[in-house]
Parts: structure tokens; C-alpha cells; sequence
């Protein structure tokens, strides 16, 4: 009989992390969540513990706290062991403007969670998750990016340019863990019915529930893909624009309309 997976979840009170919690609760998973909505945690965990899970540790912390995170990962490995799947999906989006000084503020606390914090998120788990590797047990630290990473977008340049560091950094690390054993997965969400879409002010093609995304994010991690665009089609999407010469672009772009400003 497989046994139930081990699973650590930062950005779990909402949104896709709390769809993943319950996705995995349902498989009789040992969870630990962690997230800054500390009230918003307790009750996800009574109801994870409804829907099947073994147990849920939960951990009111910052991501962009390299303490509170490596105090959470020790109490989280030292009664359950290393990690089956460590997933960084705490991140905010915001429209940013550069030429707007109160903007400056947002636009580094986006990097802040989106970047440092995946950092800071993997960093207390991989030692455990190396000496793990060698009986076997092949880990997967998965990293939540997006499609905005692909190609900057008018009006949320920090959270494209964060988006594109963190898929690029995730990159770095799955070369970086190849030898020891550990897989490194990038998902690279298209648009998601989340509290971040949600105040979207345009329209979202191939939008998904989160349910049906958590559904689609574990298969991937499961396989061990190193990256992978959900839905598929916005891959397709992504490679185009990718694609288009700088004066296409930037003409098609001009335009669009603006994700809404500040946190």
C-alpha cells in the first residue's frame, strides 16, 4: 500500500495553497501550512482533517521570515521527517507603476514574497530532503510561478519581473539538486479563480477553478515535470507572444487593460 504523502504548503489560507492542502488531505496526507492568516489556517486545518487528513500543522508566519520558516520546517521534520513535497506558493500580485515613487514600496515586497520567499521557504528543508534522497525517497520542492514570467506585462512589471526571477531560479535549483536526488517541479499557472484574479478587471481566457488547477498542479508534481504551463493552452498562448518581434508586441500591449494598483 502507498503510503500517505508528507506535504509543506506556504500561501494555504487561500486560493490555490488551500486547494492543494485539501487535494492532498483527501489522499490521508501529513500537512504543514503555513500562511500569515494565522485564524484563516486553524479553520482550513478542521476542515482538511474532514476530508481526510492524518494531520495538519499549522504555522502562522511571513515567507519573507528566514526564521519563522526554518523553526517551522524543524518542527515540522522532527516528528514526520523529510518532506515528500515542499510546495512555495505564498505570492501577491499587484498592478505597479515605476514612475509612481508610492509604488516602489509594493513593487519590492512583491519580490520580497515571490522570490526570497521560495528561497527562504526551500532552504530549511533541503539538508533532510538530501539525506532522504539516499534511501530512496526522491523529494520534490515545487515552485508556483506563472505565465506573467514569460513576457513582461504592461502595468504589473514587478510582478512579471518576479515571476520570470522565480522561473528562472527554479531552474537554477533543479540543476543544483539533480546529483542529490531531489526534483525540482516549476508550474507556471495561467489565470486561476483565486482572491488574486479575482478583482481582474478583464476578461480571463481559459480561466480555471482552483480545485481543477490543484487537480492538474499534482499530476505534475507527481510525474516530476521540471516545468509545465496549466492549462495547457496558455503555454500555447505564451510561446506566441514570446515569440512576436519587440514592435508586434508592444503594439499589441499597449492598450491592455491594467491589473488595479496597490496591496
Amino acid at each position: 500500500m502507498r503510503s500517505a504523502p508528507i506535504v509543506f504548503i506556504t500561501g494555504a489560507s487561500s486560493g490555490i495553497g488551500s486547494a492543494l492542502a485539501s487535494h492532498y488531505a483527501r489522499q490521508g496526507a501529513v500537512l504543514g501550512l503555513a500562511a500569515r492568516r494565522g485564524e484563516q489556517l486553524k479553520a482550513i486545518a478542521e476542515k482538511l482533517y474532514s476530508e481526510g487528513a492524518q494531520q495538519v500543522r499549522c504555522y502562522p508566519l511571513d515567507v519573507t521570515d528566514a526564521a519563522a520558516l526554518r523553526a517551522a520546517a524543524e518542527d515540522f521534520i522532527v516528528p514526520h521527517g523529510a518532506p515528500d513535497i515542499v510546495i512555495a506558493n505564498a505570492g501577491v500580485s499587484s498592478g505597479t507603476l515605476t514612475e509612481c515613487a508610492e509604488d516602489l514600496g509594493v513593487i519590492r515586497r512583491i519580490f520580497e514574497i515571490n522570490v526570497y520567499g521560495m528561497a527562504a521557504t526551500f532552504a530549511p528543508f533541503i539538508a533532510a530532503m538530501r539525506q532522504a534522497a539516499t534511501v530512496g525517497k526522491a523529494g520534490r520542492l515545487v515552485g508556483i510561478a506563472s505565465v506573467a514570467g514569460i513576457r513582461g506585462l504592461p502595468g504589473v512589471e514587478a510582478y512579471s519581473a518576479s515571476k520570470a526571477a522565480a522561473i528562472t531560479y527554479l531552474e537554477s535549483l533543479r540543476v543544483e539538486m539533480r546529483e542529490a536526488g531531489i526534483k525540482v517541479v516549476t508550474i507556471a499557472p495561467g489565470y486561476i479563480e483565486t482572491p488574486m484574479t479575482e478583482i481582474n478587471p478583464y476578461r480571463m481566457p481559459f480561466l480555471l477553478s482552483a480545485d481543477e488547477a490543484a487537480r492538474r498542479f499534482a499530476r505534475a508534481i507527481e510525474r516530476g515535470t521540471s516545468y509545465t504551463v496549466i492549462p495547457w493552452q496558455m503555454g500555447i498562448v505564451a510561446k506566441i507572444l514570446r515569440l512576436l518581434p519587440n514592435v508586434l508586441y508592444d503594439s499589441l500591449c499597449a492598450k491592455a487593460p491594467r491589473k488595479p494598483r496597490g496591496l
